[in-house]
This record gives C-alpha cells, sequence and structure tokens, in this order.
C-alpha cells in the first residue's frame, strides 16, 4: 500500500472478522502467516467500507489469497469414512468368497465329480455369500432419510453424506455467520462505575446519527436502539480520521450547546479532566488513579472478545460558531460503548444436543482467541485447547495431528489452515463435519467427511457443501445426526445378516460337499434360496431403530464384523450340521429329499434370525417395522409350502414327512434362542458390558484408494 487516509475495508469473506479493518501504508514481513496481521495489504474478495487509498498490485489471479482458495476446492478430496467402510466390507467379502469357492472347486475335483455341475454350484455358492442387496438397502434408507430431513428444510445434496452426518464425532464449525449473527449488535453501554448508563446510549446515539458520510457498522449497531433526536441540530463536525481515531458533533438544542466526540477509548480517555458518576448528576477529577481504573475496565472488556468505544462530551458557548481539534479538550468522559456479533438463538441449546450425542464441537476461526473465548463462554462450549493461525504455520503434519485431537478453538486461521485441521483430524481416525458459508470455508467444506452450509452462503460454500440448510436454524443439524445413525443402523442390520446365517449357510454347503455323495443343494436351489432370503431383507430399510442405537457415533468396525461373522456363521452351521445328522441318520434321506428339507430348514433359520439381530436388546423389548415382519413370514411360509406346490416339483423338491416339520419347529426354537444368548456373549465379551460401543473407533490407516468423496465403490 502506497497511501491510505481513513482506509477500513471489510475482509472477512478470507479472514472471518466481524469488524472492519484499517489498512494504512507501511512494511509487514513477508513470511507472515495470518492475513490478519498484514496490515499494508488489502486482498482480492475484500471491500472498502470507507476511505482512500492507492495500492501497488502485487499478484492477481491465483496468485492471490482468493485465487489459492479457488485452486484448493479443485483438488480431489479423500474419501468419506463411509466410502472407504463400504470398500473395506466389500473387500472382505470378495476375499471370503474367493476362499470358499476355490475350496469347493478343489474338494470337487480331487473326488472326481463332474466339472460343469462343480463350477456351477461353486458359482452358486458364490452368489449366495454376495450381498446383492447392500446397494438397494443403502440408497433406500439413504433416500428415507433425505426425505425426513427434507420436512426439517435441509436440503441433501449427497446422498452418503447422511450416513457420514450420523458417524460424525467432530463437528468444526465457523464463527461468523454460523454461530453468530455476522452483525456486529450494541451489547453494552457502561458508565465510569461499570453500570448499564441510558445517558452513554444516548450521547452515543447522537454523535452517530448526525455524524456525515457512510456509517460504519458499530454506527448502525449504535442506532439500531431508537432514540428521539428531533430537538438537536447539527452545527458542525470533525470528522474521523487516521491520527485522531475518533469523530466530533457539535450539537445544539436550544438551551445547550455539546461537543460530543466517540472514538478509540484510550484516544478519547487522554482528552478528558472530568468523569461523570450516578448518571451524569455529578463529575469528578479524572485523576490519575481514576485513569488507570476506567482502563483496567476497557481492558476487562476487550478480555471478553468486545469492541470497545469511549464517548465524553463537553458544554460550549451558545455562539460556538464550528467545530475543530482544538475543541477536543477538557472533555467529560461519559462511559464506554460496547459491540459483539452475538451469538445465533438457539446455537447453544444446539451445541449441547451435539455434544451430548457423542459429537464434540471445535470452533475453526479467522477471528481472533479472545472473541472467539468470549462466544464459547455465551454458548457454554468448554475450551480445552487453543491453536492460533501462527502456531499452526510453524507445525508439521504430525506435530498438528498431535494438538487437533486437544484444542478446542483455532483462531486467526487462514483458508489453507482451515484445511490442515480437517485433514489432521481425519487422520485421526475421526468422522469430521465442517460447518461454515464463507469462502474462506470452501477448501474445509471439501475435505470434510461431510460439508454443511446454509441457503445465504456464498455461491463457492453451497456448490461444495453437501448438505444445505435452509433455515438458520443449528437444530435441524441434530435431527441431522440422529438420522443418519437411523440410516446406519438399518444398513448394519442388513450386513450383518449378510455376514452371519448367511454366511453360515454357504458355509455348510460347503462342508458338506466333503461328505455327501451328491451335491447338498442345486444350484438353482441356492439361487432361489438367495432369491427368497433377499426379498425378506428388502424391508429392512422400513424398520425401526432401537433408541440405543442413536446415542453414539458409529462407522463400519470390519474386526467386529469379522468376529461377529465367525460366531453367527458358526452357530449356523451347528444347526445345519443337526438337520443333516437327522436327514440322513433318521429320514435316510436321499438326495431330493435332502436337498428339500435343508432348503426349508436353512431358508427359516437365516430369515427369522432377523429378529434376533436387529437389535441389540431384547427381541421382544424391540418391535420390529411392519413391513419387515410381512415380508419375512410371506418368506418363510413360502419355503414352507413350497415342496407341496406344483412350482416345487421344477425346482426338484419333494414334500417332508411330518416329523420333520416337528423337528423344525424345536430346532427353530432353539436355534433363536441360542443367538439371543450368543449375541449377548458377543457384546459382553467385545465391550466389557451389556452392550457393544459402536462409537469406540480405531484410527483409519491412510487409504491409497482410488476414491474420491461423492463417488461410491
Amino acid at each position: 500500500m502506497l497511501h491510505a487516509r481513513d482506509f477500513f475495508v471489510n475482509q472477512s469473506l478470507l479472514t472471518g472478522e466481524s469488524y472492519p479493518v484499517e489498512k494504512h501504508p507501511g512494511v509487514v514481513a513477508r513470511t507472515a502467516a495470518e492475513l490478519q496481521d498484514a496490515l499494508n495489504a488489502v486482498f482480492m474478495g475484500s471491500t472498502v467500507v470507507s476511505g482512500s487509498a492507492r495500492v501497488r498490485v502485487m499478484a492477481i489471479g491465483r496468485h492471490t489469497a482468493l485465487g489459492e482458495v479457488a485452486h484448493s476446492i479443485q483438488a480431489e478430496p479423500p474419501p468419506t469414512a463411509f466410502e472407504l467402510g463400504m470398500h473395506r466390507f466389500g473387500m472382505m467379502i470378495l476375499r471370503v468368497t474367493l476362499l470358499l469357492v476355490l475350496f469347493v472347486l478343489l474338494v470337487n475335483v480331487l473326488l472326481q465329480r463332474p466339472l460343469l455341475e462343480s463350477f456351477l454350484f461353486a458359482v452358486a455358492l458364490a452368489v449366495g455369500l454376495t450381498p446383492e442387496l447392500l446397494p438397494m438397502v443403502v440408497s433406500v434408507t439413504l433416500s428415507r432419510g433425505a426425505i425426513r430431513l427434507a420436512a426439517h428444510r435441509v436440503i441433501v445434496k449427497r446422498l452418503a453424506s447422511i450416513q457420514n452426518l450420523g458417524a460424525m464425532d467432530v463437528l468444526c464449525t465457523d464463527k461468523t455467520g454460523t454461530l453468530t449473527e455476522a452483525r456486529i449488535s450494541l451489547t453494552q453501554c457502561a458508565d465510569a462505575d461499570g453500570r448499564d448508563s441510558p445517558r452513554v446510549l444516548m450521547l452515543a446515539h447522537l454523535n452517530s446519527s448526525f455524524e456525515s458520510g457512510l456509517k460504519s457498522p458499530l454506527d448502525e449497531a449504535v442506532l439500531a436502539h431508537p432514540m428521539d433526536t428531533a430537538a438537536w441540530t447539527k452545527i458542525d463536525e470533525v470528522p474521523f480520521d487516521f491520527e485522531r481515531r475518533r469523530v466530533s458533533v457539535l450539537l445544539d438544542r436550544g438551551d445547550v450547546r455539546w461537543l460530543v466526540v466517540k472514538g478509540a477509548p484510550d484516544d478519547v480517555l487522554a482528552l478528558c479532566d472530568r468523569f461523570e458518576r450516578d448518571e451524569g448528576r455529578t463529575v469528578a477529577p479524572l485523576d490519575a488513579a481514576a485513569l488507570i481504573e476506567l482502563h483496567d475496565r476497557c481492558h476487562a472488556l476487550e478480555r471478553q472478545g468486545l469492541r470497545v468505544l469511549g464517548v465524553a462530551w463537553r458544554d460550549v458557548p451558545a455562539d460556538h460558531p464550528h467545530a475543530d481539534v482544538r475543541d477536543e479538550s477538557s472533555l467529560v468522559f461519559a462511559g464506554f460503548a460496547a459491540f459483539i456479533d452475538p451469538p445465533k438463538a438457539g446455537a447453544g441449546e444446539a451445541l449441547a444436543a451435539l455434544a451430548k450425542s457423542g459429537v464434540s464441537v471445535k470452533i475453526v476461526s479467522g477471528d481472533s482467541e479472545l472473541v472467539t473465548q468470549h462466544l464459547c463462554t455465551l454458548l457454554h462450549i468448554p475450551v480445552t485447547g487453543v491453536l492460533t493461525g501462527q502456531e499452526i504455520a510453524a507445525m508439521d503434519e504430525t506435530a498438528l495431528r498431535a494438538r487437533v485431537g486437544r484444542t478446542t478453538l483455532f483462531c486467526r486461521v487462514n483458508p489453507a489452515q482451515k484445511n490442515r485441521i480437517i485433514l489432521a483430524l481425519r487422520a485421526r481416525g475421526h468422522v469430521v463435519g465442517y460447518l461454515g458459508d464463507g469462502i474462506n470455508d470452501a477448501p474445509a467444506l471439501r475435505s470434510a467427511d461431510v460439508g454443511l452450509t446454509v441457503d445465504s452462503a456464498v455461491d463457492v460454500a453451497r456448490e461444495v457443501a453437501d448438505i444445505v440448510m435452509l433455515d438458520h436454524d443449528l437444530a435441524v443439524l441434530h435431527e441431522g445426526v440422529l438420522e443418519g445413525r437411523r440410516t446406519f443402523g438399518n444398513v448394519m442390520k442388513y450386513i450383518m445378516m449378510g455376514t452371519s446365517s448367511n454366511f453360515g449357510n454357504m458355509l455348510s454347503m460347503a462342508g458338506a460337499s466333503l461328505f455327501l455323495p451328491f451335491l447338498p443343494m442345486l444350484p438353482v436351489q441356492i439361487l432361489l434360496n438367495n432369491v427368497l432370503y433377499d426379498l425378506s431383507q428388502a424391508a429392512i430399510p422400513l424398520d425401526r431403530v432401537d433408541a440405543g442405537d442413536l446415542r453414539r457415533p458409529r462407522t463400519l468396525d470390519m474386526t467386529f464384523i469379522r468376529r461377529y461373522m465367525w460366531l453367527f456363521g458358526a452357530i449356523s452351521s451347528a444347526f445345519d450340521v443337526l438337520t443333516f445328522w437327522l436327514l440322513i441318520q433318521v429320514l435316510h434321506a436321499d438326495a431330493t429329499l435332502f436337498r428339500t428339507a435343508w432348503f426349508v430348514e436353512s431358508l427359516a433359520t437365516q430369515v427369522l434370525v432377523i429378529f434376533v439381530i436387529r437389535t441389540r436388546g431384547k427381541p421382544w423389548a424391540s418391535r420390529p417395522g411392519a413391513a419387515l415382519t410381512a415380508a419375512c413370514l410371506v418368506v418363510v411360509v413360502t419355503a414352507l409350502l413350497l415342496p407341496f406346490t406344483p412350482p416345487g416339483r421344477f425346482f426338484h423338491f419333494e414334500p417332508p414327512p411330518a416329523i420333520f416339520f416337528v423337528w423344525l419347529a424345536g430346532m427353530l426354537t432353539a436355534y433363536l434362542a441360542l443367538a439371543e444368548v450368543a449375541k449377548r456373549f458377543f457384546y459382553a465379551r467385545l465391550t466389557g458390558a451389556t452392550h457393544h460401543d459402536w462409537s469406540k473407533k480405531k484410527p483409519r490407516r491412510p487409504s491409497s484408494l482410488p476414491l474420491t468423496k461423492g463417488t461410491t465403490p
């Protein structure tokens, strides 16, 4: 900057600062880490509030601070937690399927069985193990969540973001315009004794009302408090300038003529020799002790994150014709006017609800530490650590990852540093959401697992965000989190079904092929079994989710799924072995009867066990959805009746004897009871408690997957 005169700019798009910043010529180190420190420079994207300046253009386009933001959002963000979880689950199923198929093929080749028949049997096994309905279950469940959120005036741009919202355990949020109203408000007018003073408000209002030129945001905040000034007439004015940092207005009411001064507290106090007490009824000398006390009172307000102005006045003769700088002396100090960007209504309650649901809140702001800490006090957000942009600039990625977990406030950070914070939290294994509405928030919105913004945000923020809230009500965030957890709950039910009883039945088929002289089930019967099973699970997206599943964030834990698969697969296979014994040793079944009876038994067990698996509590205490109940019962009845119908002969079935159905009823009762006992034992062993703590997550390893945010593996 070559020259400046009373030059104030609004650079909140880049820094998030609520107040205009004064710029002036000077030398600032080129290595300054914070945009706020560059008081000798103006940036592309900022707007002039008042004054004039002559500047030299140092950078254009992508080389500007705004250009760096635009360039950063063009890079592909890392895959989200949901995408990584789905990919890992798919890889696990692929490995198990390949292992089982190759095992079956090898055994049948060694036993010199027909190669084509063995190959078709192995392919049918692979189909039976594949969770074909998973894409449908995920899509329908997410779509239902989007419809529910739309009722709360929330637009979901990317369906997968609903599940990420439910899995979110850290919410990073900008301050200005997100937690605050993004407008400056007069919060306090205090006299020299620190008491609220209508007289100080009256003097400040007179000064702002009659001040000429463009009104600053501070003036607009004062004028937002209506006051009758019709009795006053403006005589003259000493306008604001950089050296004086104050504005003086000469006013006349007929009986009195006053010079009213408003400006920087230190400068105003330096011009005063008296101060008011008792609402202006008494005036005391401003001695050294009183001056120290007033300075301390001003600094106490500033430490609360408030912007403070001093207000003073003096009486002048009735014939005083005009005002100049020499009149700004021997003033009477009236008090302080303090300003704040107020928090949004309901923001504190919404953040408290999120914290109660296991979501920790971190504030990432370009504003100062004092302002941000004061906002945390107003919103009752506990502060456990503070990092500034200058400190972050001195850290490498390893050091930043070590600090972000125990830090609540990130202050005076630029857009690139916001992005580093998000990536550092994700590298620690957190599922991170980011809430912001400015250009400076765009990189962080892009890199977060789920980016959230409001409809009044700038275009680029709405473009890169995953979810847009049409109402500025943070309470809908909590509802969105719960909806995401409902989505995950139903998706998890299908995954647990496919990796437990379904896996057990396929494992039993592979094992039975070792000792039976015939295939335990024909390929067409395996495919029919799989189709009917999938039809019974198609209603899972419509099922209810227990309240306990909504309390904490959850992600796909492959260790949990593998252990669950082996335990319940083993139980299912154990009952299959009992069925084999009954059919061969008691009923002396031939190949057709064996396949028919096992088809009925395997389908009944793997369908009805959903009523045990769908809840972590007691099955009779958690009412399933009507659609799921109906679908399961229809499929089980179909399996029982199919051998007695003409279509059954097409699938090579024959009616089993009555004793088999007696055995089946008893075995189903025992199987479901054992499954319930095993479920409770599993959760108790896994967590040391009655229920599995789904919020216990291990740090995710850095991924080298060729996935990007917004794609589905």
